[in-house]
């Protein structure tokens, strides 16, 4: 053999050289990016309903503060205001705010009643403030107006009946809300680069949290690497709660990689090993220009038939066993196999009896060939009668089917030989002798088993068929 063509350096890896996706597997995107912009998303949202509402809050304060000292200030002009003899209003005292003296100083207040001239502060000049006098105001009333050009105003008004005097005068005090404006601007100014500050902050802590606590899956993809490269066959490395469960599962799957290598490194052994004395006794009579060289082949190559179906069925089932948990109905099956033998054995009376609703955790092709080598042997071999029985106890973790004829049986003695392959006890009948070898191999795979015994109803052999159950397997794996 010419190994020295073959290279036995094992490629190396290197994290920079793995692809980014697999070919044929579609990507889903970064689960960090999905992260930061759920964490961006929410933090912008809450930033901006926060400082809406907490810009509304101081604005409603400050103006809130700036009302009030127009109140005290009209508050204050009440009570200093009087009757003259000519019936007109006016101050005992002086009012303190000096802007009240000086022109278009911003800070205003003016006197009206029904039949008398307006009475206003030196600040006016020769402005007049518009007033809704045309009602009875008991409280202050606040209100913006922008009667003046390039100067918006706040107002405050109250009607009040003076000692003395049936006239309702109406006070106002208006004072440029520059000042106003300037303090709420100056508020949302503070808010904005603060919440600014405040947002990039939060984004940054969330994506080191992001960083961090998506660390151990970058553990996980350094461990595997190491598997790789080292040879190892599990993850010991220990993680945190949450990724144990991943890690776990993916050394069980490393640990049924390992089994299925293992099962079809035996395949393949036992196969070489099973072709290659019927193959020498070929080569030998061939040598020898035998004269039943003929015959020879013809019986080693049904002999080598024989290996090939066998392992070809363990290698199915072992396939098939690998690609995911099954589910069965065992009636469903064994009808389906009744209605094709009974086209080859007419004569014969099949009846199934038992639990309809029973369920194997094996696929449908391996518990046909099952069953169908069963039955088949039953109604080759029995006497004109196969019975098949389907029982489930409650709390059982296994199906067992029973598969009994009523024809000669097998000797207790020779039951265990029965399962070699090749073997058969009748040999005028055709076959190839893998039925109930083939039978033993793939229920021994998923996990159960094959007894024989004597039938009580009908004299002829027992097979005990035992299956795990579908449902106890679910609710196994559900744990």
């Amino acid at each position: 053999m010419a190994l020295d063509t073959v290279s036995t350096t094992p490629p190396t890896h290197h994290a920079a050289d793995a692809p980014e996706a697999a070919p044929g597997i579609d990507r889903q995107g970064s689960l960090a990016r999905r992260m930061a912009l759920i964490a961006a998303g929410w933090i912008a949202v809450l930033l901006l309903l926060g400082g809406v509402a907490l810009d509304r809050t101081l604005a409603n304060l400050v103006t809130r503060n700036f009302d009030e000292q127009l109140e005290y200030m009209m508050t204050a002009m009440i009570a200093s205001a009087e009757i003259g003899p000519d019936g007109e209003v006016f101050f005992y005292r002086t009012l303190g705010d000096q802007r009240f003296l000086e022109p278009n100083s911003g800070l205003y207040w003016q006197i009206t009643g029904e039949g008398f001239e307006p009475w206003a502060s030196r600040s006016l000049w020769d402005r007049t403030l518009t007033l809704r006098a045309d009602h009875f105001d008991n409280e202050a009333h606040f209100y913006n107006s922008d009667q003046f050009v390039g100067e918006p105003l706040r107002m405050v008004e109250r009607t009040v009946i003076l000692p003395g005097s049936d006239t309702s005068w109406t006070f106002a005090v208006a004072s440029a809300t520059a000042e106003l404006d300037g303090q709420i601007a100056e508020i949302r100014a503070i808010l904005a680069w603060s919440f600014a500050v405040l947002g990039l902050g939060l984004f940054g802590m969330a994506l080191f949290q992001i960083r961090y606590g998506l660390s151990p899956l970058r553990r996980v993809r350094a461990a595997i690497q190491k598997l790789r490269s080292t040879g190892a066959n599990r993850i010991e490395e220990p993680l945190p709660a949450e990724v144990e469960p991943l890690v776990q599962e993916l050394n069980e799957l490393l640990e049924h990689s390992e089994r299925q290598a293992e099962e079809a490194r035996t395949h393949a052994g036992n196969l070489a090993h099973a072709l290659k004395t019927p193959l020498t006794v070929v080569n030998n009579a061939a040598t020898a220009h035998a004269p039943d060289l003929a015959e020879t082949v013809i019986r080693e190559a049904r002999t080598m038939r024989r290996h090939v179906d066998h392992h070809l069925a363990r290698a199915r089932a072992v396939g098939r066993r690998a690609v995911g948990r099954a589910r069965t109905p065992v009636c469903e099956s064994a009808e389906a196999v009744r209605r094709a033998i009974e086209r080859l054995y007419p004569q014969v009376r099949f009846d199934i009896a038992g639990n309809r609703e029973a369920t194997v955790a094996v696929e449908r092709q391996d518990l046909d060939e099952i069953l169908g080598n069963l039955i088949e042997n039953a109604a080759k071999y029995g006497g004109g009668s196969v019975f098949v029985t389907v029982d489930v106890e409650p709390d059982a973790a296994k199906c067992s089917i029973w598969v009994e004829d009523d024809g000669a049986g097998i000797p207790e003695e020779k039951r265990g030989e029965i399962f070699s392959r090749g073997a058969r006890l009748d040999t005028d009948k055709p076959g190839t002798g893998l039925g109930l070898a083939i039978v033993r191999d793939v229920a021994e795979i998923y996990g159960g088993s094959v007894e024989l015994g004597e039938s009580e109803d009908l004299g002829g052999l027992l097979v005990h068929l035992s299956l795990p159950r579908a449902a106890m397997l679910e609710e196994t794996g559900s744990k």
